[in-house]
């Protein structure tokens, strides 16, 4: 026999079952409807999960709403249920809550569905962690330009807290008012905000009288995205407007 019933209705019944909180009447009805519909299990497991991430075993409800959750508790019938041959993950008890007891089913989808839902979210935050974390560190190296023909420049990045070291040797001294700026030159189709040369600006700085430097910075998001940046590339520009990017690269790498 088909037991039909809405989305509502189902959850009611999982968050009951998983809380001890049907009649034996529900339950046998439930557990009928899970030999029927195996793929229930794997509810029951995520919201035991839920319950568990949740609560702390010994959290007591505001006086006005255990008083409330009681009185809802004493119209109700508490049954009785069988454990069915489930998965490990299904059948590992909740752990006990002080005051789990004095729940009605009502109450507990609720609470248990925001359970879920911050579980869902721990969920995807943990998978970005992991994808942030696979990310390797990127090298990139700057050749100076007939502007700079003995410079040369190492950014080393690590893309997974957006830091990189900026190594530069042998640049021709600064002009009074003058800066070199370090720049991101992104892909047209980026989804970045750039300047009209498709380029962000990374870094300001200035070298010693060797032409010599070596800095930690900051680089922007789209390191992360290896396949969003096109070049990477310093030119001198006036200190007073270096976001303007007038001048012409003095070095420069192709990616």
């Amino acid at each position: 026999m088909v037991w039909s019933m809405s989305s509502e209705q189902l959850q009611l019944l999982i968050a009951g079952y998983v809380l001890g909180d049907l009649d034996s009447d529900e339950a046998a009805e439930f557990e009928r409807h899970l030999a029927e519909n195996p793929a229930i299990a794997a509810e029951i497991s995520q919201m035991q999960k839920a319950l568990e991430m949740s609560y702390a075993p010994k959290v007591q409800p505001p006086a006005h709403l255990r008083s409330a959750l009681l009185s809802a508790h004493e119209q109700s019938t508490h049954g009785q249920i069988a454990i069915l041959d489930l998965p490990t993950a299904v059948r590992k008890p909740i752990r006990p809550f002080s005051w789990s007891r004095a729940m009605n089913v009502a109450a507990a989808v609720a609470i248990v569905t925001l359970g879920i839902n911050n579980y869902r979210l721990w969920q995807t935050l943990q998978a970005s962690q992991a994808e942030t974390q696979r990310l390797t560190a990127l090298t990139y190296s700057l050749q100076g330009t007939k502007a700079a023909n003995m410079a040369s420049a190492i950014v080393a990045v690590n893309p997974n807290n957006l830091e990189a070291v900026l190594t530069v040797k042998n640049l021709p001294p600064l002009p009074p008012g003058k800066v070199y700026v370090l720049w991101t030159v992104l892909k047209p189709d980026a989804p970045f905000t750039t300047d009209r040369k498709n380029a962000i600006l990374t870094e300001v700085f200035k070298v010693d009288t060797q032409g010599n430097v070596s800095q930690a910075i900051v680089v922007p998001q789209a390191f992360r995205s290896q396949g969003l940046v096109s070049k990477v590339a310093v030119s001198m520009e006036d200190a007073a407007s270096p976001q303007r990017h007038q001048g012409t690269p003095v070095m420069v790498t192709s990616l």
